[in-house]
């Protein structure tokens, strides 16, 4: 048996059982504070969405995106997934599709990337049923993927975001609802969304307002907001324009359901809201095989 060290006999006046009280609820009050400043802000009571529902997604064509269609009137939802890209898109290398968006005024807007190069796609289809791309040059130190669009309600600028722990979105001008935009010039970046909270592996965002976001986060690690697959509101300063870079506020609402016959690794992907009715819809894909049976586009309405 190992010998203890020889505690010090230094003298010191014991505590009373009001003073130890008194210190342990200090603590416990300073460790509380300690974490909700490194925690995610706190949600308004307004800010919780309740789980209604869950629809089977598809593998091959609902396992990235989904939107829903107010042009034209009774639209069914578009979802897209590897089976939903064309043959003649992915053969020049357009191999990925991410979670799409339509406007107000009934433009459909889907981010495409590729495995390389310097540029990213987005392929519109017109009101009218046409369709056409249109391709982004990549900025100086802007990443390759291509995740989601968010249309802004009044139909004229897109918002889109970039893989890894970032603390921007970009803004562009709407292809095809701008005037300003042509299928034959690069689509620039106009502006940028500055987050005042990091975010990391954003599958998806889109408008419940002028300026506010619901996003879906593939966050594995839980290290920013203290749960893993969040569900984010982000409140902008201003709408965005042309006209200069706006902030972001970010809160973490949720974690989103992570349920499934199989165990391992969830990944959250698109995100819907839907103005006409109030439901939110995202999409989570399950870990293993149960990609092919479980997984699922959960239905969630404020409450």
């Amino acid at each position: 048996m190992p010998l203890r060290p020889a505690r010090s006999r230094r003298s010191r006046s014991p505590l009373s059982g009001t003073a130890r009280t008194t210190r342990t609820v200090l603590l416990a009050l300073a460790l509380a504070t300690v974490a909700a400043l490194s925690a995610a802000p706190p949600a308004a009571a307004a800010d919780t969405w309740t789980e209604v529902g869950s629809d089977r997604a598809e593998p091959l064509t609902e396992s990235q995106g989904l939107t829903s269609v107010e042009v034209p009137v009774g639209g069914a939802n578009r979802y897209t997934g590897v089976g939903t890209i064309p043959l003649s898109v992915s053969t020049r290398g357009w191999n990925h599709v991410g979670d799409p968006d339509a406007s107000y005024d009934g433009y459909y807007v889907e981010p495409y990337q590729s495995d390389s190069g310097a540029s990213k796609m987005y392929r519109v289809q017109a009101p009218g049923g046409a369709w056409s791309e249109y391709v982004h040059a990549l900025g100086p130190g802007e990443a390759l993927n291509n995740s989601w669009v968010a249309v802004t309600p009044n139909s004229r600028w897109m918002l889109s975001g970039e893989w890894g722990t970032m603390t921007r979105f970009l803004v562009f001008p709407t292809p095809g609802a701008n005037a300003s935009t042509s299928p034959s010039a690069n689509l620039p970046q106009v502006s940028t969304v500055r987050l005042d909270h990091a975010v990391r592996d954003v599958q998806g965002c889109d408008f419940t307002g002028p300026t506010t976001l619901l996003c879906s986060s593939d966050d594995p690690a839980g290290t920013l907001f203290g749960i893993t697959k969040p569900l984010l509101r982000i409140d902008l300063s201003a709408e965005p324009d042309a006209t200069g870079d706006v902030s972001g506020h970010v809160t973490a609402l949720r974690q989103l359901p992570l349920r499934s016959s199989c165990s391992g690794t969830f990944e959250t992907e698109g995100i819907d809201y839907d103005r006409r009715s109030g439901t939110l819809r995202v999409i989570v894909i399950s870990p293993g095989f149960c990609v092919l049976t479980d997984s699922k586009t959960y239905r969630f309405t404020r409450s």
